[in-house]
């Protein structure tokens, strides 16, 4: 609860007038830790607001990149289909392009040490074909990735990425090849990612991205979380729910 309300009352929309006469400061002694407590009445109130600021806006990207060469890299290639039988996605990210990266031995973008860190992912043509599975997107994710910039990508790959939170934005072949080389000359350039200009921009490097109108619209609304939509929305479907008939009669076989 004290790390909520330090969130809440820290947060630039200023609303630390509106928010902290709901709380009641129990350790006033110099030196002592502020125990904020909630009456159980407020706690609606407080999530509520929590889920404001907690927003899923994706505007823009900024970061290292990581370039990988080569056209059609698969979702087998991403991650190799024995890591399918995971319960959950956590620590997939070290297995990540695992066979590419033995046949490389250390040779692969994503072992060398000066790209360690890099969280956008440049690539080439079709990137993400092969089959549907969403632990392509997860493993490189996991590993750090935060948005791809590539010539064009396998449209099962774009819409996972697209429910994560992970832009993936388009540019020309040849321009693509000049990024890819600039990355590869000097690994700790910034780059940046706008979908507000819809540009890519890296030292003195900048370039008009592609995305989808949908696709874009989401990320920037941030209507893209579908599971922060259903939060965010809890008392719209509750009223919902009590209007549907069959709801109604689980309610009466229930009882």
């Amino acid at each position: 609860m004290i790390a909520l309300h330090a969130r809440l009352t820290s947060h630039p929309l200023a609303i630390t007038t509106w928010l902290t006469p709901h709380f009641v400061n129990t350790a006033p002694a110099v030196g002592a830790h502020t125990n904020y407590q909630l009456p159980i009445t407020n706690y609606s109130l407080l999530i509520t607001y929590y889920l404001l600021l907690m927003t899923s806006e994706v505007k823009a990207v900024s970061g290292r990149g990581i370039p990988l060469v080569g056209n059609d890299i698969d979702t087998d290639r991403i991650i190799p289909a024995r890591f399918l039988r995971c319960v959950t996605f956590d620590g997939l990210g070290e297995h990540a392009f695992e066979d590419d990266r033995k046949a490389l031995a250390g040779k692969h973008p994503f072992d060398q040490p000066q790209y360690q860190g890099a969280n956008i992912l440049v690539v080439n043509h079709n990137f993400g074909c092969g089959s549907s599975r969403e632990h392509a997107p997860q493993a490189i994710s996991k590993w750090g990735i935060k948005a791809l910039v590539g010539e064009s990508f396998a449209e099962i790959f774009f819409g996972n990425c697209v429910a994560m939170g992970i832009p993936c934005v388009t540019l020309d072949g040849e321009t693509i090849k000049e990024l890819q080389e600039l990355l590869t000359n000097n690994p700790q350039a910034e780059v940046s990612i706008s979908l507000e200009t819809m540009q890519v921009l890296c030292g003195n490097f900048s370039a008009p991205i592609v995305i989808n109108k949908g696709a874009r619209n989401m990320f920037i609304s941030g209507t893209w979380d579908a599971c922060g939509q259903l939060v965010a929305n809890a008392d719209k479907i509750r009223k919902t729910a009590t209007q549907l008939p069959y709801v109604s009669w689980s309610n009466l076989a229930a009882g």
